[in-house]
């Protein structure tokens, strides 16, 4: 295209200008196109090298529009902001809290269970809506999501974990549509949300005495029962998980237990590393297979699935008023606070909890999944602190 730069544009040379590049001033064009196409270009100097930025055509922005964009955009430059981002922001219309949490809700709601599905966005309703719901979605941070926290933080302690949950899938859901920077601010919240009570739903037990409670596990003899309960507290896995768990699911070569996306709340396929003292469980197990079918690995009666009643009655001869599902909740203290250098995220993985996409995309498919399993793997560790060497006692 042939650069025409005098004179400058007017609003009726605008209308009547020929293919070409034409100055509006101060760094701005009017390109004109074969076909007769218009559109507005910027060019300018950021962090030392030169940018043409697109603005739009004349039908989006007339001359006098354009003036006004590009006079902004040059200011942002000025200062050492990209103007290609501040450009894009004003295109993308930010939506507020809740607005954000309906659309989440209706673009994710067909995958999840309708008893989920509409306890997520009530819960929200109830607690989050009236207090940050107005918010713009971008400028949510720790002191917003803790207004809505600190009222049942303690009184409702499940319901608050499942709110905060909840909040935080709505920022993730926020960030891939780039309405917000970064997600659910995770690791900056924790400090300052105070330690809850333990909850009547899931009580969980102190991650310190779990290493006693599996060491009493193994002096006893193996019934499926205590397998089974080893298994998932080494795992961090849910009981019917464990429970639903197949031998073709199981891969001893690497060490890796694939669960179909059928057994997992999540409705996707997870796998879960398993350290050695797991395998050590497994490969007991298999004493109980009465063939070399796709059977479970830890049946119940009639080769039936073992019920939750079998795991819980185990703990709680063992330890009093805890229950199985704690044990997740003991392992993540664990990882919380013993392995401070390990991501959130990755402890998040291991439970198979939903996972940021900016996470998975900072780290590679392969590197996330052997840190799950040095984590998993010191857990087991941590569990045989008292025992040393998990081995199963007849």
């Amino acid at each position: 295209m042939r650069e025409a730069t005098v004179p400058k544009l007017t609003a009726t040379s605008v209308k009547h200008a020929k293919p070409g590049r034409h100055s509006a001033g101060e760094g701005l064009y009017l390109l004109v196109s074969e076909s007769g196409a218009k559109s507005w270009v910027l060019r300018v100097q950021f962090r030392g090298r030169r940018r043409d930025i697109g603005l739009g055509s004349i039908a989006e922005l007339s001359l006098s529009e354009a003036k006004d964009k590009a006079r902004e955009l040059r200011k942002v430059a000025k200062i050492g902001r990209d103007p290609i981002a501040a450009r894009d922001k004003v295109k993308i219309q930010i939506p507020t809290f809740e607005d954000a949490a309906k659309a989440c809700h209706e673009a994710r709601s067909g995958g999840w269970e309708e008893r989920h599905a509409n306890a997520f966005l009530s819960s929200l309703k109830q607690h989050a809506f009236p207090r940050i719901g107005r918010l713009f979605v971008d400028s949510v941070d720790e002191k917003d999501i803790l207004a809505v926290l600190s009222p049942i933080w303690q009184d409702k302690p499940a319901a608050a974990r499942k709110l905060r949950q909840r909040i935080n899938t709505v920022l993730d859901f926020a960030k891939g549509h780039a309405w917000r920077s970064s997600g659910a601010p995770r690791d900056s919240l924790r400090p300052l949300l105070a330690k809850q009570a333990r909850s009547g739903n899931f009580s969980a037990m102190p991650y310190a005495e779990v290493p006693s409670f599996v060491t009493a596990l193994l002096a006893k003899s193996q019934t499926v029962g205590r397998m089974a309960l080893l298994f998932t507290i080494l795992t961090a896995a849910r009981s019917g998980e464990v429970r639903s768990a197949r031998w073709s699911h199981i891969d001893l070569e690497t060490n890796i237990w694939t669960r179909p996306a059928g057994l997992m709340k999540s409705r996707e396929v997870h796998l879960v590393t398993l350290s050695p003292a797991a395998v050590a469980v497994l490969r007991e197990a298999t004493k109980l297979r009465a063939d070399h079918g796709d059977t479970l690995i830890f049946p119940g009666a009639r080769r039936s699935q073992l019920s939750d009643m079998t795991l819980l009655k185990i703990v709680k001869a063992e330890a009093g008023n805890y229950t199985v599902h704690g044990f997740r909740a003991s392992f993540r203290t664990w990882a919380a606070e013993q392995m401070p250098t390990v991501p959130e995220a990755v402890a998040e993985a291991a439970l198979a909890h939903s996972v940021p996409d900016a996470v998975v995309r900072a780290y590679q498919r392969a590197n996330f999944l052997d840190l799950r399993r040095k984590l998993l793997d010191a857990w087991a560790d941590f569990l045989e602190q008292e025992s040393r060497v998990i081995r199963l006692v007849g």
